[in-house]
């Protein structure tokens, strides 16, 4: 992954109409389209603003809120890894009070439609953080981060609330509670489980309207100079194409065991054709994140990019593409057996673009 940013001074124009309804819904929320920032990608939108129109993508996922301002963790907190990034941010943030003063009013504002993350270190905290939020009021869904896996406590028994099928229904059914009930709730969940379908289950029956899918994978770096780990806070979370594969495993295998329950997918998307990938294993929408260090308009580009994919594959609608890839599609005439998922169309996704 290179580091430099590009940089476009003016917003894309405006492209053609439509040929595919990229409408989609996750829970109780209706999206106009399947592309969403990832959070702590874009802070709460604003600094994508000079880039595209926010209300264009189906939502800003801000990044994880908590009750108080954090300071994070020390630096050096970012390191480039192949295919991947490899980051120890420790949550920094202003606390829920500077959000719903100043972020959460600049999104409505601009008529996007806010998933707000939102963290704790307790369930109360998680519910204290939810309730506040329902006063507030302009939250289109919350994204509960239970998995974020490079806080300073992450090696305590208990505080990675995703690694615990109990622990994460606590959190998930005390932040269903405190929220409105045409919010969607989302659980966020982490890679770094032995079975993810059983977390997924357990935040479900606690309340959960859906899942996000999948938050980092912890990872480390060596300095082969100073023979220390590059990182100050030594672990930090594994993001970009690297774990595409296995945040698509984890789509997968959730949306085999529980179909109806919209998923919203994540992982190394860079292309539009990654997106589909994670649409036909079952993902209702995608996050976009670590791509838009390297190309801000990333989001719009990669609607596009989906948009044509799934023309050129013959849609007229998004939603007859989600979960596509576990059923048998018709054999064509003279074939022998059915026909792959993504066989129609031709393309294929080298992870070059």
């Amino acid at each position: 992954m290179t580091s430099t940013l590009t940089v476009r001074s003016a917003k894309p124009a405006a492209k053609a109409a439509s040929t595919v309804d990229m409408a989609t819904t996750l829970g109780r929320l209706a999206l106009p389209n399947p592309v969403l920032t990832a959070s702590g990608c874009a802070a709460a939108g604003q600094e994508l603003a000079q880039f595209f129109d926010v209300a264009a993508l189906g939502g800003i996922v801000t990044k994880s809120i908590m009750m108080n301002a954090r300071s994070g963790r020390a630096t050096p907190r970012m390191a480039e890894t192949p295919s991947g990034m490899l980051n120890s941010i420790g949550l920094q943030g202003s606390g829920i009070e500077a959000f719903v003063e100043r972020d959460l009013p600049w999104l409505v504002e601009q008529g996007a439609r806010a998933i707000v993350s939102i963290a704790g270190s307790s369930v109360d905290e998680y519910a204290k953080l939810a309730m506040r939020l329902r006063e507030a009021g302009g939250v289109s869904m919350i994204e509960v981060n239970i998995s974020c896996p490079n806080v300073d406590e992450r090696g305590q028994v208990g505080q990675v609330f995703a690694c615990d099928p109990r622990s994460a229904a606590e959190v998930m059914q005390a932040v269903r509670r405190a929220t409105r009930s045409e919010v969607p709730v989302f659980a966020k969940l982490s890679p770094d489980v032995t079975d993810i379908v059983s977390i997924a289950r357990s935040c479900v029956t606690a309340g959960a309207d859906g899942l996000s899918m999948t938050n980092t994978l912890l990872g480390l770096v060596i300095d082969t100079d100073t023979l220390r780990p590059v990182l100050a806070g030594i672990t930090g979370g594994l993001s970009g194409p690297a774990i595409r594969p296995v945040a698509l495993r984890c789509v997968w295998q959730v949306h085999a065991a529980m179909p109806d329950v919209p998923i919203l997918g994540m992982g190394g998307i860079r292309s539009g054709l990654d997106a589909l990938q994670f649409i036909v294993a079952g993902a209702s929408a995608v996050s976009v994140g670590t791509e838009i260090f390297h190309d801000p308009t990333a989001p719009v580009r990669i609607l596009a990019e989906l948009e044509a994919a799934l023309a050129e594959r013959g849609f007229e609608r998004l939603a007859d593409a989600v979960g596509l890839a576990h059923h048998e599609r018709p054999a064509t005439p003279g074939a022998t057996k059915p026909v792959p998922p993504l066989a129609a169309g031709g393309g294929s996704d080298d992870g070059t673009q």
